[in-house]
Parts: structure tokens; C-alpha cells; sequence
């Protein structure tokens, strides 16, 4: 399919690695580029070059004359698209996409089903969901994207026909080409990655992509009670399905005083009772809701369904319960990367709550966050980039003890110190793990690490 292309891929991480081997394993010439060094990237060139040659642009951007001759580009997701040579090969009228874009192309013979699920919050654990129903419906399912392997890895594994169950994030989405999922979802929307996209329309722009290419034999789920997601419905070609908490929109799924409910055409169908699912909090609902929502589109039984959502399990680093010590209890949501997500993670509780937070700065504004936090967060431990910011507009909303420190080993040390019984300590940094991880997985993960040494004797 690629035979003779020459392809430029940025970004030697995760999707830039597998769309790299599987570019050259297609018959492609291949530039790779990082602003790593080449001893940097030493044992990742080496497995790369197992399948071909490869022409190597590191510790800078490519210039110009690099660039001649290119076919097409593969960015990674954090690859800004306003860099210089970027901006080149758009003006060449040579397509820049990211991995998602390529793993489409290359699924076209086999008739793969995409189900693109994004979102500011709840995409992973949406995208966990649908996988696990798509898996119990004996469909041959794949959880990729942000979740799980890249997707371009899976596309030679998978069968005719199957099933792709994909997390997508704004940045993904911005080099949307011919990517046109058979269901798709935008969860919700609020302020996020502003340092990127500036403006809440230029991010609301990029994530309706997910349904651009969309037609009326395809399925988009919006939720109803967002004003971004719901307006986005007249610009989909596709057949809208809207699930609400708080509403009951036409020919979608609501609440009918404690019972889920779908509205098919005017026929009214129960689901299931609100209190049999697994997950709690109003967010897992509504991230319920949207999966019910796209597997009704995928024609998968309505008990099927059901089963999966009373028995789904929480996803890993998000709310995620560690362990109790000294009638403390200590959670994980390393995944709650922006202010809104911390949100929902800290009204998931009613204790006291000791919240470790900070990290990457997006340019995310953290005032309603402690407008809401300051209800039951009685201290903040802050960190990374953006620990100063953090600390200020917490005491501006009334939030006093605020602690700084330097890392996640002293964040839970310190916690376990001022911790009183029956306290939550909290990690939900509002921030992304850049700087200081590599992804929130890491960060989560070093939590754990660091509360699982902690001894029931330490206070």
C-alpha cells in the first residue's frame, strides 16, 4: 500500500515508533525525526532499523531541503502543528496526519469498525467500557488510541470486520483526513490544552473532526447536557444519539426517575437501574450512558449490555482505591490531567480530603476547581509547574494549609504525616505528568509504589 512513498515520522514514542516499523515493513522510505539525540534513541533506532534502512533527523527540527521530496508526514500527538517545516509541507500540499489517520488508511481493506470516543474527561474509562462490551458480544474488539497499543500496531493482527474501540484526544483529532469512525462520541467539553489550542472554539473545532467525515450510515453520540457537545449535532451528517442525566431528548438516552431509559423513534425501552451499576458518581454515569448509547449503534444486545455495565470494574488511575493505612484511605487519579476532572474526582467524596495536585502547566485556569474543592478539601499538597499557581488560587477560594514539594514520594509522606482517620488523601493533579513523567501512567504508578511502602505504624 505505501510501496515507494516517502514518508517523514515525528516523534519517536509510542505511535511514531509502530507507524515507523509498519511503514518500512509496507515498502516505504522512511525519515525519522525526535529532538532526542541519536544516542538518546540509541535501542529504539536499533529496532527500527530490523525492518529497513531509515534516514535519521535528530536533536533538531528538519529544515527545508529536508523536507523536498516527502510524500507525506506522520506527527505525533505532541508535535505542535504551527512549527516551520510543518507549515512547509501544507503549503507542498503534502498530508501531515497522525497515526490514527495512517492506521485508518491502512484497515480500509480489511472493513475495520472504528468507535472513536473523545472527550475533555471520561474518554478512558468509556473507551474500557465499550471495549469490554464489544469483547462479551464476541466481537473481535481492539482497545487502541490513548488507551491501550497504538492502532497501527493492531491493523495487521486484526480480521475482517472487526472492531476498533479508539481514544482520541484533540491532538489526534487536529490531522483528521479521511478518519471516518462508524460510531462515534464527544463526551463533553471544558477548558483544556489552551496552551495548544488558545481558544475553547479552536479545541470544541478540533474535537467535532472526530465526526467530520461521518455519513448518515454512521452514528454520532453526543451528550445532551453539554452546550458544546449538544450544538455540535447540525454540523453531523451522521445520526445523532443524545444521552442526558438531566433531560430526555428525542431519540436518546435519559433518566426516568432512578432507571436508564432509551427513546427509539418514540419507543421507550428500560435499560437498567441507575443504583445496579458498578461504577459510582454522576461522571460514571454519564460515561454509561454514552457506551449504552454506542452499543445500541453496534446492534449489541440490550443484555449483553447490561452485564457489563453491573460488573465493570474501575479503570487503573482513575479513582482508583490503593490502600487503606491507619484509617486513611489513599486513591489514585493520577488520569485526572485538567481541573474539571479533578472536579468530579473530588465530589466523588464526602470526607476530608487531603488533594496532591499540580504538574504540567496547559494554561488551565483553577478557580472553579476550589470554588467547588473547598468544600471538603482541607489541604492541598502541591508540585510541578504549576505548584505556585495552584497554592495561590487555592487560598484566594479559602483553602489555607497548603504544603509545596518537590516530588510524589514526599507528597505521600508528607500526607501520611498530617492525616487524620477517616481522611481521603487524594492524588488528582488538574495538570499533566510532562516534566516530571512521561505519562500519567507513571505518575500513578509511583504513587502506588510510594503508598504501598507506607507502614500502619508511621503515625
Amino acid at each position: 500500500m505505501f510501496e515507494g512513498n516517502k514518508v517523514l515520522v515525528v516523534g519517536m514514542a509510542r505511535s511514531g515508533i509502530s507507524s515507523a516499523k509498519f511503514l518500512l515493513k509496507n515498502g516505504a522510505s522512511l525519515i525519522i525525526n525526535d529532538s532526542k539525540t541519536e544516542e538518546e534513541l540509541r535501542e529504539i533506532i536499533s529496532d527500527i532499523e530490523q525492518y529497513g534502512k531509515v534516514k535519521k533527523i535528530l536533536g533538531r527540527n528538519p529544515n527545508k531541503e529536508e523536507i523536498v521530496g516527502v510524500d507525506f508526514a506522520v506527527l505525533s500527538p505532541g508535535v505542535p502543528l504551527d512549527l516551520e517545516y510543518v507549515i512547509e509541507l501544507k503549503k507542498l500540499s503534502k498530508p501531515v496526519i497522525s497515526e490514527i489517520e495512517l492506521a485508518y488508511e491502512a484497515s480500509r481493506e480489511k472493513q475495520i469498525k472504528f468507535v472513536g470516543i473523545t472527550g475533555t474527561n471520561g474518554k478512558t474509562t468509556t473507551t474500557s467500557i465499550m471495549g469490554e462490551i464489544c469483547k462479551a458480544a464476541e466481537l473481535e474488539t481492539y482497545i487502541v488510541g490513548n488507551i491501550g497499543y497504538p492502532a497501527i500496531e493492531q491493523v495487521e493482527k486484526a480480521g475482517l470486520g472487526s472492531v476498533f474501540v479508539t481514544e482520541l484526544s484533540s491532538f489526534q483529532l487536529e490531522s483528521v483526513l479521511g478518519f471516518k469512525p462508524y460510531v462515534s462520541s464527544v463526551l463533553n467539553l471544558t477548558e483544556d490544552h489552551m496552551n495548544r489550542h488558545h481558544t475553547m472554539e479552536n479545541y470544541a473545532k478540533a474535537k467535532a473532526r472526530i465526526f467530520e467525515n461521518q455519513d448518515e450510515n454512521d452514528t454520532c453520540v453526543l451528550n445532551y447536557d453539554d452546550e458544546y457537545t449538544r450544538n455540535m449535532a447540525a454540523a453531523s451528517k451522521a445520526k445523532t444519539i443524545f444521552f442526558s442525566r438531566l433531560e430526555k431528548p428525542e431519540n436518546g438516552i435519559f433518566l426516568d426517575n432512578d432507571s436508564i431509559v432509551v427513546d427509539s423513534n418514540g419507543e421507550i425501552e428500560t435499560i437498567m437501574k441507575v443504583d445496579e451499576l458498578s461504577l459510582p458518581g454522576g461522571h460514571n454515569l454519564e460515561n454509561c450512558m454514552a457506551a449504552i448509547a454506542m452499543s445500541i449503534a453496534l446492534e449489541i444486545d440490550k443484555e449483553i449490555i447490561v452485564d457489563v455495565l453491573k460488573n465493570f470494574k474501575a479503570v487503573e488511575h482513575r479513582l482508583e482505591f490503593v490502600k487503606n493505612v491507619n484509617n486513611v484511605k489513599y486513591v489514585n487519579d493520577s488520569k485526572g490531567t485538567n481541573p474539571d476532572s479533578t472536579i468530579k474526582a473530588v465530589q466523588s467524596y464526602k470526607e476530608p480530603i487531603i488533594l496532591i495536585a499540580g504538574g504540567y502547566d496547559k494554561g488551565s485556569d483553577f478557580n472553579e476547581l476550589f470554588e467547588i474543592a473547598n468544600k471538603n478539601v482541607r489541604t492541598i499538597i502541591t508540585l510541578g509547574q504549576t505548584s505556585e499557581l495552584i497554592g495561590k488560587t487555592a487560598k484566594c477560594h479559602g483553602i489555607d494549609e497548603i504544603i509545596e514539594v518537590d516530588s510524589i514520594k514526599q507528597a505521600v509522606e508528607k500526607s501520611s504525616e498530617i492525616a487524620n482517620e477517616g481522611d481521603i488523601v487524594l492524588l488528582s493533579p488538574a495538570c499533566a505528568s510532562w516534566g516530571m513523567y512521561n505519562n500519567y501512567e507513571e505518575r500513578g504508578n509511583d504513587f502506588k509504589e510510594c503508598v504501598n511502602s507506607l507502614k500502619s505504624n508511621n503515625k
